[in-house]
């Protein structure tokens, strides 16, 4: 995800994850309206507020939000 970037879309699932064994990262897979879908890291914040169906809108210089 880069902070230029903007987009709107649908999560359709969660996972976290510990690459490094001392980080846990946490993703959501985000169905966007062509078709596409993106896996992206968000903060532990947003991810506990997620759930599969929710919108999601990430406008340029911003992080991530519930719609």
């Amino acid at each position: 995800m880069r902070k230029n970037e903007a987009w709107e879309g649908v999560v359709t699932a969660k996972s976290r994850n510990m690459p490094d064994g001392s980080n846990l990262y946490h993703y959501v897979e985000i169905a966007l309206p062509d078709g596409k879908a993106r896996k992206i890291r968000v903060k532990g914040s947003l991810w506990d507020s997620l759930r599969p169906g929710d919108k999601v809108v990430k406008r340029t210089g911003s992080e991530p939000v519930r719609k």
